[in-house]
């Protein structure tokens, strides 16, 4: 039986590794990005992409539905989108704020309501991408670590509503993870290498997760393997709050 899985912020960084991950393990994917690179994962009859703004009033409805219509089914949401600002709380303005919470919590509350149905038809499971930030203080992410902390009570209270709908829910928490999305995020520090060298030390493991570690642990979490597992924040972080 083919999976179907719906991933959003998939064209680049750790969407693009969860859809190849996803791929290898036998699902079809309808993968969403606001990016147009996302049209590069095309592939017939296996992986359907969709450039849409996730924030958009009609968006989890088109995407689900383009699942069922694809392929019939939905077994997975990867609600992965997401907008990274490190600025101090008295630079964050309001559009920072509505902004940054449209794409990492609303689009992501919107999307798991709108596939629910669906998921409890199929048995199948949502997965969330956090973040440290969500878990401890970080400086300087004030808003970005409020959007964060607001996906892991998602993820556990989703658990908790679903776990008697056959509806699993987790989520990955990770670090510094290299992708262009931090290398971006880190030119814009007045010294990038300084900041580097900090976001290393922080991470005893001395190097940044790669964008596949994080999606190996995506894909665990919507696996068989990890059946007995829901409600569960899994930090994919070198050792960052383990300090």
């Amino acid at each position: 039986m083919d999976l179907t899985a719906v991933v959003t912020g998939a064209a680049g960084g750790i969407g693009r590794s969860v859809v190849t991950r996803l791929r290898a393990a036998g699902y079809r994917v309808v993968a969403v990005d606001v990016a147009p690179a996302v049209a590069d994962l095309a592939e017939a009859g296996r992986v359907v992409p969709m450039t849409a703004d996730i924030t958009a009033e009609a968006a989890p409805d088109d995407v689900v539905g383009r699942a069922a219509v694809e392929f019939g089914r939905l077994d997975l949401l990867v609600n992965n989108a997401g907008r990274f600002l490190r600025r101090p709380i008295l630079d964050t303005t309001d559009d920072d704020f509505d902004a940054l919470f449209a794409v990492n919590v609303r689009s992501a509350f919107r999307f798991a309501r709108a596939a629910l149905p669906h998921l409890v038809e199929t048995g199948g499971c949502i997965v969330n991408t956090a973040s440290i930030s969500g878990l401890v203080g970080v400086p300087n992410q004030s808003a970005y670590a409020m959007t964060k902390g607001a996906i892991v009570q998602l993820t556990r209270q989703l658990a908790i509503e679903c776990a008697g709908r056959g509806v699993r829910v987790n989520a990955v928490a990770p670090g510094a993870v290299d992708t262009d999305f931090t290398a971006e995020a880190r030119a814009a520090d007045p010294d990038p290498a300084a900041s580097l060298a900090v976001t290393l030390g922080n991470h005893p493991i001395g190097r940044m997760s790669t964008p596949d570690e994080v999606a190996r642990a995506i894909v665990f979490l919507a696996s068989p393997e990890s059946a007995g597992i829901t409600g569960t924040i899994l930090s994919v972080d070198g050792g960052y709050v383990a300090r």
